[in-house]
């Protein structure tokens, strides 16, 4: 019976031994689970974050470019004559037409050198030209 008693005493002894391994092995596999469980919930976290953050950006208003300055007329006496000619007008006018506006004299010189003002004019975005020789406030 000892004979017995000793191998089952020696059975006993090993099963108890395995049942500390295994408790042991299950121990550190909580530990990792629990370290690995608090590594997901802080990608969670974050991914939360990195979506708020893309919806918060995503609602916010483009950014309006600031309105370029606005075109800067000569200060010539000339150029105001012009403008206020241009003002009364409904129509595109020709450069004897803003001459005869202007009660200038009309003559090829005159002429000539009002075409020059109205194409600095257009240059400058204050006129525009619709077709060659054609002056009118540019539109909108």
């Amino acid at each position: 019976m000892t004979c017995d008693q000793l191998t089952l005493g020696a059975v006993l002894a090993r099963l108890e031994e395995r049942e500390r391994e295994i408790a042991a092995q299950a121990d550190a596999a909580k530990a990792r689970i629990a370290e690995l469980s608090a590594q997901l919930e802080e990608f969670h976290r974050t991914a939360e974050e990195i979506r708020i953050t893309r919806k918060t950006l995503l609602e916010l208003p483009e950014p309006v470019p600031p309105a370029p300055p606005p075109p800067k007329l000569p200060d010539h006496p000339a150029y105001q004559q012009i403008m206020a000619v241009f003002a009364a007008a409904d129509a595109p006018l020709r450069a004897r037409q803003v001459c005869e506006a202007m009660d200038l004299e009309i003559a090829p010189n005159t002429i000539n050198n009002t075409r020059l003002k109205l194409k600095r004019l257009v240059e400058r975005g204050i006129l525009a030209g619709t077709e060659q020789g054609l002056f009118t406030h540019p539109r909108p």
